[in-house]
Formats: structure tokens, C-alpha cells, sequence
């Protein structure tokens, strides 16, 4: 096949899953929050269960006016949701959801992907300085500081999995865990969270404060920035912003299963049958990684600006850096 229809052909699907997925993890936030609050949650669009609450949520939101103020940079402000929402389909590419069943096997999988997450972020940036709004202004200062204090914790939290497993390789990662003690003359793998449970906890914390979901929802804020970068935003391109985050839940959840909880691979099964069943692992864990994300919303309060950045320099960082250095001695040693 040509590569550009190849590509054209992956990134539709990719396109099309992104609703579907982000209106199944907004629908099982409102359901798992309205349960911990001891409330109904939605319950009339859709019957019983108000399965169709998002449905109808993006049916109201496209049906409004989209405004945009006057003194706005309009270019800028128009492409901001656009951008956000297109970097979350671009992380999908190189996440295999199988031994064959791959977007794109990259040399570079796991660069790219820690690369292509941060455009969202400049997305949150061009969204809060082109609205022409203090308070979006300051969501997008706000956002500015959590990328640079998170995004090196984010990172680093990457490189002990990629000592053990010796690639960069989305794909030759799981296949590193599948073949942990192999040379070793055990026939069978082992998860790298097992070894890396230290990056594992760094990658969540560092994954919440790129998402910024509370307890790191500083640039939101609603309390006390109006909804921050959000303020000036409304129809279809408040619709994209709100979409991009339960879709980005999902396609970071989907990063840290592959890289610390063995990915698709399933022990005794062949690659045959892992074609088929891996997704449904992989997603099975992506499952309970979004789950620990609703439940740390709903559970702890927003931390300040200055917490917050104590948090990445003075804990997450250092932590990861001594993670490195315990991995290399693991690698050489054993």
C-alpha cells in the first residue's frame, strides 16, 4: 500500500476511535464520581444508566454559537483546540496493540510519543494567550510552569525502562518483558512495574500534572481563574478541549501500561493469539489506570502553585534520577 493512503487510512481510525473513547471515560467519570459522592449521576439520556449523556452533551455544544472576542488573536485562538485534539491521535501511532497489530513500529516509539504529548500543551499556551483574557492568560502561565516542572520527571521516569529493555521501541519494550528472564534459562517475563515500581509511581504523578487534572488542575482552576485558558471558549472548540482530555487519560494510561505492565503480552500465548487478545488486555489495564485517575480526582484537593512545583524539583526529579542509577547497577549486575 502507499504509505500516504497507509497513513491517511490509520490516521481516520485513529480520528474515529478518539470520540468513542472520550465519551466512554467521561461517562464512567460522572458515574464513578456521582458513586463516591453518593449521588444519581446522569440517568435520563439513555435510559437507566444515561449511557447517552455525552451523546447528547456533544450535540448541545455544537448547536451553540461559537464566539470568539474581539480583541483575539484569531488564527491562534482558532487552531488551539485543533492542536490539542490532534496530538492526542498522534500518540496513538506507535502503541502496539498486538505483535502485529501496530500503527507504526517506530525505532523511536517511546521519543515520539513523549514528544507529540507535550504539543498539547503549546496548545494550552496559544489557547490562553490569543483569548485576550487576564484570566486565561494566567491558566496558560500556569500551564507553562507545570510542562517545564513535569515534563523532565515524565521523562526521566521513561529512561529506567528503556536501560532494561534496550530500545526505544514501543513494541521491542513488551517484547523485553516477555523475554525478561529468557537468556537466563527461565521460560518467562516479567513486567518491568515490578522492578520499576519507583518510574511507575514518578509516570502517574508526572501523567496527572500534564493532564492537569486536580490535584494539578492549577491552569483550570474554576474557583478562581474561570475555567482558566477555557474562559473564552465556547461550542465545538470547548467541545474539542473537553474532549482532548478524557482522550489524552487514555492515551498516556495507554503509554504506561506498555512501558511498566507489559503492554498486550499475556504469558503462555502465542503471537498469533495475542493479535486478538492482546488489545483486550491492553485495554483492560489502560481500564484500571483510568480508573486510579478518576479516583484521585475525586479524592484529593488541588494542591498550590508552590506545592506543586516542590512536588516535581525538589521529589520527582531527584527520585528519578536516583531510579536511573539503581537501574544501571540492575542492568549491570544482573
Amino acid at each position: 500500500m502507499n504509505f500516504w493512503l497507509e497513513l491517511a487510512i490509520k490516521l481516520v481510525v485513529a480520528a474515529g476511535i478518539i470520540p468513542v473513547v472520550g465519551m466512554i471515560i467521561g461517562f464512567a467519570e460522572m458515574k464513578l464520581s456521582a458513586k463516591m459522592q453518593s449521588r444519581m449521576g446522569p440517568y435520563f439520556a439513555g435510559g437507566r444508566w444515561g449511557w447517552a449523556q455525552l451523546i447528547a452533551d456533544g450535540v448541545k455544544f455544537f448547536q451553540k454559537e461559537d464566539l470568539i472576542p474581539a480583541d483575539a488573536d484569531r488564527p491562534v485562538f482558532k487552531w488551539a483546540p485543533a492542536l490539542v485534539l490532534a496530538s492526542t491521535v498522534a500518540i496513538l501511532v506507535p502503541i502496539p496493540l498486538g505483535p502485529q497489530v501496530v500503527g507504526r513500529n517506530l525505532d523511536l516509539g517511546i521519543f515520539y510519543a513523549l514528544a507529540v504529548s507535550s504539543l498539547s500543551t503549546i496548545g494550552v499556551l496559544m489557547a490562553g494567550w490569543s483569548s485576550a483574557n487576564k484570566y486565561s492568560l494566567i491558566g496558560g502561565l500556569r500551564a507553562a510552569g507545570q510542562l517545564i516542572a513535569y515534563e523532565l520527571p515524565l521523562v526521566l521516569a521513561v529512561v529506567g525502562v528503556v536501560i532494561l529493555a534496550g530500545t526505544m521501541s514501543l513494541t521491542g519494550i513488551v517484547e523485553a518483558q516477555a523475554s525478561w528472564f529468557s537468556e537466563r534459562g527461565w521460560q518467562f517475563g516479567l513486567p518491568f512495574v515490578v522492578v520499576q515500581f519507583v518510574g511507575f509511581g514518578i509516570f502517574m504523578v508526572a501523567t496527572l500534572a500534564e493532564l492537569s487534572r486536580i490535584p494539578f488542575d492549577m491552569p483550570i482552576a474554576e474557583s478562581e481563574l474561570v475555567m482558566g485558558y477555557l474562559t473564552e471558549y465556547s461550542g465545538f472548540r470547548f467541545l474539542f478541549f473537553f474532549l482532548a482530555e478524557f482522550a489524552n487519560m487514555f492515551s498516556l494510561s495507554a503509554i504506561a501500561a506498555t512501558l511498566f505492565l507489559g503492554g498486550y503480552w499475556v504469558p503462555g500465548l502465542s503471537d498469533a493469539q495475542l493479535n486478538f487478545v492482546g488489545p483486550i488486555v491492553l485495554f483492560a489495564k489502560i481500564g484500571v489506570l483510568v480508573f486510579a485517575m478518576i479516583w484521585f480526582r475525586w479524592t484529593f484537593p488541588r494542591f498550590r502553585e508552590d506545592q506543586l512545583q516542590a512536588i516535581a524539583w525538589k521529589w520527582l526529579i531527584p527520585l528519578s534520577l536516583a531510579n536511573i542509577l539503581a537501574t544501571g547497577l540492575l542492568k549491570v549486575v544482573v
